[in-house]
């Protein structure tokens, strides 16, 4: 999938005007008949369809709109008149996605009213067509959707969310462009034989009461290897919380499941411009994953775009959190006027309940450019998921500026890497604290730095004030003799032991 084109997909896509029109009445055929529905529905589907084989959804289409290229798709608007409850004085209405491009299956909506159930029908005059040719009368249904709610601006309706493309969904906070997306599940990420992507296949959207601050959709997810029931209840606001519910029903063995991916993109830093010639100081989503562990530990680690394909994991009992982050906020630290890397969410994942043991799993791919999303992390669990067992998750998604808590520990502000003069082997790296250790510092104030190397030799140690950021700056040589991959860190302390977050980083030449 072409990280870019969902980027121009989740963010105004709608060419439409703003026409009034009259709601278009429904097809002539019979309304189908409501069902009974309430939280346990999608998960008793979900049984039952693991049961069985799996089937995929249609994704055939009429010749005019087989092949429809970017530009065609983008064409294809939603009439905001027509979205779900449009008109009716609700925080929220809902906008589909028609199918086509890279957007094939047929995904099925329906809406929830007072515990029933009835199909969304699909007319081709929701829609306007840029190209009239791309225009068929099929019941073609439709391919995801866009919530919108007036997140920055009260009584004007902008989207907050979208569910398009596989079991891939993104939001934003308020004042937030688009950036890093979240799966349903992910299984296989890394492994050299290919990974197995599950969909969304049909959605169940609540119609929310007035006034009411949030609104819940349910998802049925589906694959050759497991199929799942979702339940998101989502607020939008300066942080937009998704609290989420799944649950499993494996059709197969699974040994390589992630529970709550994350994706996104890092392309370049100061800490990694190796092959980048490019006149910004950055361009990435997200700059670290970081971590709060069961014990206690806050870990930050620093993303690469490395040479070849990196697999990390970190071994966990009952995590407190984990998250790919944007921390710096500053148009300086990317210089892009279109793209506005500063504006983009970080994502933290907050584990409800036990999650038991397993790991943070952080996979890193190589990539020329910024067109693709190249890192992932996930929770993995550390025993294998069997068929015939039902693994039920539930978590807090944070989309905002920052993590959900505060910390009275030193945070890293900035990575840099560079040469060491007259070595050509060694490596210079430069890490920034900053944060409330140093508030109303006496004058003689004094730190060190614990750096510690899996293989090669650390030396020149330095750390000193850095007034720019009202922090500290610490800096070493890493010299990695023949090694050709190390795992650093360093944490920062004074007399009476740490007072930073530990800084962790894979080195590679």
């Amino acid at each position: 999938m072409l990280r870019r084109d969902l980027v121009k997909l989740g963010a105004g896509l709608s060419l439409a005007g703003t026409v009034k029109l009259a709601k278009a009445a429904a097809p002539a055929s019979s309304p189908p008949a409501a069902t009974p529905f309430d939280d346990s529905t999608v998960k008793v589907i979900a049984q039952r369809m693991a049961k069985n084989s799996y089937k995929a959804p249609p994704q055939d289409l009429p010749s005019a709109i087989n092949n429809l290229n970017f530009d065609q798709f983008r064409g294809i608007a939603f009439k905001e008149d027509r979205a779900l409850w449009h008109g009716e004085n609700l925080n929220f209405d809902v906008e589909f996605f028609p199918r086509g491009f890279l957007y094939r299956p047929r995904i099925l909506m329906n809406e929830v009213i007072d515990g029933q159930s009835k199909p969304i029908a699909y007319d081709p005059d929701m829609f306007t067509y840029a190209d009239p040719m791309v225009r068929v009368t099929d019941d073609l249904g439709f391919a995801g959707i866009r919530l919108r709610t007036p997140i920055n601006t009260p009584n004007v309706m902008e989207e907050c969310a979208v569910f398009l493309g596989a079991s891939y969904f993104r939001a934003v906070a308020k004042g937030q462009n688009y950036g890093l997306s979240a799966r349903g599940f992910a299984d296989g990420t890394g492994d050299p034989k290919g990974e197995e992507f599950a969909l969304f296949r049909e959605f169940w959207l609540e119609k929310p009461k007035s006034g009411a601050d949030s609104v819940v959709i349910h998802a049925l997810l589906d694959s050759p290897s497991v199929v799942g029931a979702f339940r998101f209840s989502i607020r939008p606001g300066t942080t937009t919380v998704f609290d989420v519910q799944s649950n499993f029903y494996p059709r197969t063995e699974i040994t390589e499941s992630g529970v709550a991916p994350l994706t996104g993109m890092f392309y370049f830093d100061a800490n990694n411009r190796n092959h980048v010639d490019d006149w910004r100081p950055a361009a990435h989503d997200s700059e670290a994953l970081q971590m709060w562990t069961g014990s206690g530990q806050q870990l930050y680690r620093p993303l690469n775009n490395p040479i070849d394909l990196q697999f990390s994991a970190f071994s966990d009992n009952n995590p407190h959190g984990f998250g790919l982050m944007q921390r710096r906020r500053s148009f300086a630290d990317f210089e892009d006027l279109a793209l506005n890397y500063e504006k983009r969410p970080s994502l933290w994942i907050e584990p409800i309940g036990n999650w038991g043991e397993g790991a943070v799993d952080l996979v890193e791919i190589p990539t020329p450019n910024e067109v693709n999303d190249n890192i992932v992390s996930f929770w993995r669990p550390k025993t294998p998921m069997q068929s015939g067992h039902e693994y039920a998750y539930t978590y807090r998604m944070y989309w905002g500026w920052d993590t959900p808590w505060p910390t009275n520990l030193a945070r890293i502000a900035g990575t840099r890497v560079g040469a060491v003069t007259d070595h050509a082997d060694a490596r210079l790296f430069v890490v920034d604290f900053s944060g409330k250790p140093f508030e109303n510092l006496p004058p003689n104030a004094q730190f060190h730095l614990l750096p510690q190397a899996s293989v090669g030799t650390i030396r020149n140690v330095v750390v000193e004030p850095n007034p720019a950021i009202k922090g500290w700056r610490t800096t070493f040589e890493f010299y990695p003799g023949s090694a050709k991959i190390a795992e650093l860190q360093c944490q920062l302390s004074d007399d009476q032991g740490p007072i930073s977050e530990k800084w962790m980083y894979r080195w590679t030449p």
